[in-house]
C-alpha cells in the first residue's frame, strides 16, 4: 500500500523518527554513567570565597569591598599556601588603584629600623633576622616575596607585633611588668596601661583552654598584648588616603575582635575590612560553625599541601 511499509501499520516517515528516536535514547542512556563520572571529577578547586552569610562569593568582590576600607586585617593560617598566594594578588590588586601600606605580624616592633634598611636595600634580610628573635621560620617561603615587591614599588612594610619577649612578660605576671619598662623600651608598645576586656569570647575561650593557675588569666592577656600592638602600630602608621593590608593569624581578628576591637578604641572612624581563612574537606558550602567570622572567608581544602 503506498506511504506503509510492507507488513507494518506505521506510516514509514514515523517509523523512522521513531526508530531514531531510540537510538538517541539509548545512546543518551549510556553516556549517564560516564557523564556523572565526570561531574564528580569536574572542576576541582583548593578553595573558595564566601561571605560572612555563608554566600559564595567573588574574588572582585572581595577586591572592590577592600579598595572601599581603610584597613584590610587579612587572617590567615600561617603555612596556608593557598592564603600566601591570595594576599600577594589583593595587595597587588590593590595596589593598582591606591597608595599601599602593609603591616605584618611577623615583623616585631624592635625590628622596624632593620626593616627599613632591608626595604631600601641597604640591608640583607640576616640584618633583620639579627634583631630581637629573628625572622619566622617561613619567612622566605611565605612573606619575603610579598616583601620583596613592597621593596620593588615602594609600599611601606610596618612591623606591628610585639616583641616576643614582652608578650612572655605578660603571660608570666600580667600586664605590671609593661609599666616598669624603659621609656624607650615603651616605645615598642601602645599606651599604657592597654584596655583589656576579658569578658571578650575569643579571650574567654582561651580561658577555657587553659584554666586556672599558670597560664591561666594571663594567657588571653598575651594575646591581648599583640593584639593591642598590632592595632596601635596600624592607626598610627597609616596614612591618610593609603590603603593598609594587615596580614596577621586569623585568631588575632576572627569575630571582629583582637586587633578589630582594639582598632575600635584607638582610631573608630576606621573602615575596617576582615577576613578569616579556615580549613574544609567540602567547599561546596561553608560550614555553620564558619559563619560571621569576617566580612569574608577563605576556605581552602584540607588537602591542599602545607608550607611547612
Amino acid at each position: 500500500m503506498q506511504g506503509k511499509e510492507q507488513g507494518a501499520g506505521w506510516p514509514v516517515n514515523l517509523s523512522k523518527a521513531f526508530s531514531s528516536m531510540l537510538l538517541r535514547l539509548a545512546f543518551l542512556l549510556m553516556l549517564v554513567p560516564f557523564a556523572h563520572a565526570l561531574n564528580a571529577q569536574s572542576d576541582p578547586v583548593p578553595y573558595r570565597l564566601f561571605a560572612r552569610n555563608g554566600k559564595a562569593t567573588r574574588y572582585k568582590k572581595l577586591v572592590k569591598a577592600a579598595r572601599a576600607a581603610d584597613v584590610i586585617l587579612f587572617g590567615e593560617t600561617h603555612n596556608d599556601a593557598v592564603g600566601h598566594w591570595l594576599q600577594n594578588l589583593l595587595a597587588r590588586d590593590l595596589h593598582a588603584k591606591a597608595p599601599l601600606s602593609i603591616g605584618m605580624e611577623m615583623f616585631e616592633s624592635d625590628q622596624q629600623q632593620a626593616l627599613d634598611g632591608y626595604l631600601a636595600g641597604e640591608l640583607e634580610a640576616a640584618a633583620v633576622d639579627s634583631v630581637g628573635e629573628g625572622l619566622w621560620n617561613n619567612f622566605k617561603t611565605d612573606y619575603q616575596p610579598l616583601v620583596d615587591w613592597a621593596a620593588a614599588n615602594d609600599v611601606p612594610v610596618v612591623a606591628t607585633n610585639v616583641p616576643r619577649s614582652f608578650a612572655r612578660m605578660v603571660f608570666k605576671a600580667g600586664f605590671t611588668p609593661l609599666e616598669e619598662l624603659s621609656p624607650k623600651m615603651k616605645k615598642l608598645l601602645p599606651p599604657l596601661p592597654i584596655p583589656y576586656d576579658a569578658s571578650l569570647p575569643g579571650y574567654v575561650r582561651m580561658l577555657e583552654m587553659m584554666p586556672g593557675g599558670h597560664g591561666g588569666e594571663t594567657f588571653p592577656m598575651a594575646q591581648a598584648i599583640k593584639d593591642a600592638t598590632m592595632a596601635h602600630f596600624i592607626a598610627t602608621k597609616r596614612q591618610t588616603g593609603r590603603t593598609f593590608l594587615h596580614l596577621n593569624g586569623s585568631y588575632h581578628s576572627d569575630d571582629f575582635e583582637g586587633i578589630g576591637w582594639y582598632l575600635q578604641q584607638y582610631a573608630p572612624e576606621l573602615k575596617v575590612l576582615t577576613i578569616s581563612s579556615v580549613e574544609q574537606d567540602d567547599l561546596g558550602e561553608l560550614a555553620a560553625e564558619h559563619k560571621d567570622k569576617a566580612h569574608f572567608i577563605l576556605a581552602v581544602s584540607t588537602l591542599m599541601t602545607k608550607t611547612y
